[in-house]
């Protein structure tokens, strides 16, 4: 274990796009386990779109931040937590935690996967697509299926799993024609646009001319506009993020089509992955023996170094990842 300790402390509440300058690393001696409690040294750390969110309140300033780690237990004073344990917790944006029992769970080791995977599609990430996918939005065999920022974390995952759940036509959306074809030569997506070639309205009437049963919706604004036009009788709508509105300083944008949700039956919901944890299991079940047989690979953007963690998440904002980005301790394990 080092002799140091980093915590990533947010200094000031971003007004658009954060800068380096709202945040600070701060170095401390690694902090010692009470009783009831463990020491975990953070080998891999995650990054993720609704951390741009809590910065406009929800973290304090001038205090570590949360978010998902995965970390082994170098000291404890718990059975619960024996050392050498690998654990998942969400004390993360630091190099070393304190964690109780309740706050941490054992991460279990697959043959053939690798540990990162716990962070992506067997993390917070894959679940929030596999409940979008069989919970909200209820796929069924054969029915078509469009995806906002498709080449994200959770844009990959869903791409993925609904592949195996048999969705019939899959479209996405992304920032790049090189992240388009990625999804289309490796995901198992049928048609990708580049949301910056044209309107999006246009733009996925092209790729889906038939139109579309669901929508899996990381971005809002003109894309949820979009697929409320391009929906079927009776389509669904599943809210898991609002990308387009995170930096945004002006009016939100605003829907010119809701009368068409009342006009098709449409259905919209949203959801939170922390109200689903009892899925995880299953989720295991589903994805464990794909990412074995190598039928399904992991999309993953992995930065080197915990120093790295603030440039990955701003990097993140600005769309430079493919799949799911991931900070890793320098020679920690894949």
């Amino acid at each position: 274990m080092t002799d140091t300790a980093l915590t990533v402390h947010q200094t000031a509440r971003p007004h658009g796009f954060p800068t380096p300058g709202h945040f600070a690393f701060v170095e401390s001696a690694p902090p010692v386990p009470g009783p009831g409690t463990a020491l975990v040294e953070n080998l891999y750390w995650s990054v993720d779109p609704y951390h741009r969110e809590m910065m406009d309140g929800d973290f304090e300033l001038n205090a570590p931040l949360e978010g998902r780690a995965l970390g082994w237990v170098v000291e404890s004073r718990d059975p619960a937590l024996p050392e050498g344990e690998i654990v998942f917790h969400r004390q993360g944006w630091r190099t070393h935690s304190v964690v109780t029992p309740e706050e941490a769970r054992r991460v279990p080791r697959f043959d053939g996967v690798p540990l990162s995977a716990h962070l992506s599609i067997l993390g917070g990430t894959g679940l929030t697509a596999y409940v979008g996918l069989t919970r909200i939005a209820q796929l069924r065999e054969g029915q078509d299926l469009f995806v906002s920022a498709a080449a994200g974390g959770v844009g990959t995952a869903t791409g993925r799993l609904a592949r195996l759940m048999g969705a019939g036509r899959l479209v996405g959306s992304a920032g790049t024609a090189a992240k388009a074809a990625y999804l289309t030569e490796h995901v198992g997506y049928d048609e990708v646009f580049d949301y910056h070639a044209g309107p999006a309205a246009e733009l996925l009437a092209k790729a889906a001319p038939d139109g579309i049963d669901l929508y899996m919706d990381n971005v809002g604004g003109e894309h949820l506009e979009a697929a409320i036009s391009s929906l079927r009788e009776y389509g669904r709508i599943v809210r898991i993020g609002t990308i387009a509105q995170y930096n945004a300083t002006g009016a939100p944008y605003a829907l010119r089509n809701l009368p068409d949700i009342v006009e098709k039956s449409l259905r919209m919901e949203g959801f939170l992955v922390r109200n689903h944890r009892d899925v995880q299991e299953e989720l295991n079940a589903f994805v464990v023996p794909h990412l074995q047989s190598g039928r399904i690979g992991l999309d993953e953007t992995v930065v080197e170094g915990f120093g790295g963690i603030v440039d990955a998440f701003l990097g993140m904002l600005r769309g430079e990842n493919l799949g799911k980005i991931i900070v890793r301790a320098v020679g920690a394990e894949l």
